[in-house]
């Protein structure tokens, strides 16, 4: 689906119906009720699965070509279970977007080839090792970038605050060509102008949906009105609507609101989040997921 096409669907989407205001929070993944403190290599668990988050980044659409840049974008993977749940996730990461996400997209700032040598979680920090590749080529966005994905996929579990970085075996304190410093082990705070004014967790890219789909996420909006529309595979509009964030114009703050439709049968569509510019009511920061609409 063309992201240019979504983008002209959503320019009419202005009548809106009454919001409810959100209470919904991103937490971690679900990894289990045992989660181990350090990370084994290979502890498969038989017959059960594990869904993970995993952290890229996206363009959205509607922004203003003099401040086009791109910002984190979670995903998720449901991979057999595993004890490992920190090592499977940077699996994950390192092997980059899926041709879908590709297609709607989404991409990442971590350089092909990188490979997790090593793994330890210690009171809240999880050392990674990583190869050399990690810190190779790239501007000091995408060093900001791929450092801020590796930070946000690890962070996502209950027993991990912070992440120190290691460089075949030693210590980073200055990152890449471009000298970043880390003079400490990185956390999410360290990255949050890296979060968009929009931020989808649910659903993801090629979820199959049914209604009432729910829309989870985060923003920094226009007084907290966050903008949502459900298109059809033709891209024309079957649901218009919009919900209220906890905080918003200057403050980020946590949204979560249940969408119904109705369709006489299961095919494809966008779910597009979005806000309309408090300056002409274009829609700005939009966010498109493709998922499958199941009737």
């Amino acid at each position: 689906m063309k992201r240019t096409v979504v983008l002209a669907a959503v320019i009419g989407l202005f009548a809106v119906s009454c919001a409810e205001r959100g209470s919904g929070v991103i937490g971690p993944a679900p990894i289990g009720a045992n989660t181990p403190t350090s990370e084994p290599t290979e502890s498969p668990v038989t017959g059960k699965t594990v869904t993970l988050e995993v952290w890229f980044a996206y363009v959205p659409r509607g922004e203003r070509p003099d401040i086009e840049r791109e910002w984190l974008f979670v995903t998720e993977r449901t991979l057999p279970a595993t004890q490992a749940v920190g090592r499977a996730a940077l699996t994950e990461l390192f092997e980059g977007p899926t041709r879908e996400e590709g297609g709607a997209g989404v991409s990442t700032a971590v350089p092909d080839g990188t490979e997790i040598l090593d793994l330890s979680i210690d009171d809240g920090i999880a050392t990674v090792d990583l190869s050399s590749e990690f810190e190779s080529g790239g501007g000091s966005a995408s060093v900001s970038m791929r450092l801020a994905q590796l930070t946000y996929t690890l962070t996502q579990f209950p027993t991990v605050d912070e992440v120190a970085l290691e460089i075949e075996g030693a210590p980073v304190e200055v990152f890449s060509g471009e000298g970043v410093v880390i003079d400490h082990p990185m956390a999410r705070r360290d990255f949050d102008h890296l979060l968009p004014p929009i931020l989808v967790a649910s659903p993801v890219i090629g979820e199959r949906v049914r209604s009432p789909i729910t829309i989870v996420g985060s923003s920094d909006v226009f007084e907290a009105t966050v903008s949502i529309a459900i298109l059809d595979e033709n891209d024309d509009p079957i649901v218009q609507t919009f919900t209220t964030a906890t905080c918003g114009t200057g403050c980020r703050g946590n949204y979560e609101t249940n969408v119904s439709y109705e369709l006489g049968r299961t095919q494809e569509g966008t779910v597009v989040v979005f806000e309309s510019s408090a300056e002409d009511g274009s829609p700005i920061h939009v966010v498109e997921v493709p998922v499958t609409l199941v009737a």
